[in-house]
């Protein structure tokens, strides 16, 4: 397995596409948080006051917003280019038993997963210290439940990661997989999650699964406990990476 990994870091490393969607994920974080606190003192906010370990965990929530799809839509290009750019047949004849092939692909984007939470949650630190401070408003980074919200985000992302491959060896079309995850992420679920007739069944899909794990608290949204969040996305992870397996070991790969 240890080869199967070192060849797919070699891939990923090959363009620079996993760099530019890390700066990606880091800037759509900056942003976020700079609203986040730009905007707590509305009276209109939809978030906690800041001055609350509710409220700063939400602050640190945006790590993984900021991250997760994008490391999905990097997971799921690894896994589709390999169809896209005929590569498939060499890499299972290299390795004919392909459930391997999946699983090293699957370890190496829960990995990147991991690696974009922290760079993520480090941005978070950077901009809310100095701010929070200016604000006179205390910020203890191991208190507070922070370090669940840590935890959360970083398992949120490489739960993402593995949702993306699974995907990609569901669907094997790069621009269909891509933009099936942005639009569900971006549009589709945001709408659904608007419905107040919805919002018991809402509660169980990923983005909010996701925001559940990572702590997020709004006024305009109920989500479940965070542990019971975490269960659900990582059934989605779960099943994603079972289906994409099995449908890949068994599909045509010409």
């Amino acid at each position: 397995m240890r080869p199967l990994i070192a060849a797919e870091l070699h891939k990923l490393r090959s363009t620079r596409l996993w760099l530019w969607l890390l700066l990606a994920s880091m800037a759509l974080t900056a942003l976020y948080a700079t609203l986040l606190i730009g905007f707590s003192d509305d009276p209109d906010t939809i978030t906690a006051s800041l001055h609350t370990a509710t409220g700063q965990q939400t602050l640190f929530s945006v790590a993984s917003g900021g991250a997760n799809t994008l490391v999905a839509v990097l997971a799921a290009i690894g896994i589709t280019g390999e169809f896209r750019h005929r590569t498939a047949t060499a890499t299972f004849l290299t390795t004919p038993r392909r459930g391997k092939v999946v699983a090293a692909k699957l370890a190496t984007y829960a990995g990147v997963g991991v690696g974009y939470a922290v760079a993520c949650l480090v941005v978070v630190v950077a901009i809310a210290w100095p701010w929070l401070a200016a604000k006179d408003i205390d910020l203890s980074l191991l208190g507070d439940g922070l370090p669940g919200t840590y935890a959360g985000v970083v398992a949120d992302v490489t739960i993402f990661g593995v949702i993306g491959v699974g995907l990609g060896a569901l669907l094997r079309n790069q621009v269909a997989t891509v933009v099936g995850l942005l639009v569900y992420r971006f549009v589709a679920e945001p709408i659904l999650t608007t419905v107040p007739a919805l919002s018991q069944a809402t509660a169980y899909l990923p983005g909010s699964a996701s925001a559940a794990l990572t702590q997020v608290s709004l006024s305009t949204q109920d989500y479940l406990d965070p542990w019971l969040g975490g269960l659900v996305l990582a059934g989605y992870g779960l099943l994603f990476a079972i289906v994409g397996a099995r449908v890949s070991m068994r599909r045509d790969i010409t």
